[in-house]
């Protein structure tokens, strides 16, 4: 099992959200705790990884040696890889 992390800006962006919508990028993030290959999609041309929800892309670094998923930036699809 992997080990999650959330990066303040992540966490930042959540607590702005209502709370049904952050319960919801919270508990997929957690699910995809046991294999985080399942869920998350690696983007072109870069080291990280995005997951799905809904209108909403998580943006993670994985390593698997340490077992560890980086949630670097959470954010609405039209505007999470213009931060990047």
């Amino acid at each position: 099992m992997y080990e999650v992390i959330f990066d303040e800006k992540a966490i930042d962006f959540l607590n702005k959200l209502m709370k049904s919508q952050r319960e919801r990028i919270f508990n997929k993030i957690i699910s995809a705790k046991e294999n985080p290959f399942c869920f998350f999609e690696r983007l072109k041309g870069r080291p990280d990884y995005k997951l799905r929800i809904g209108d909403y892309r998580a943006i993670a670094d994985i390593d698997n040696y340490s077992k560890r998923i980086e949630i670097t930036t959470i954010g609405h699809r039209r505007n999470v890889y213009k931060n990047l």
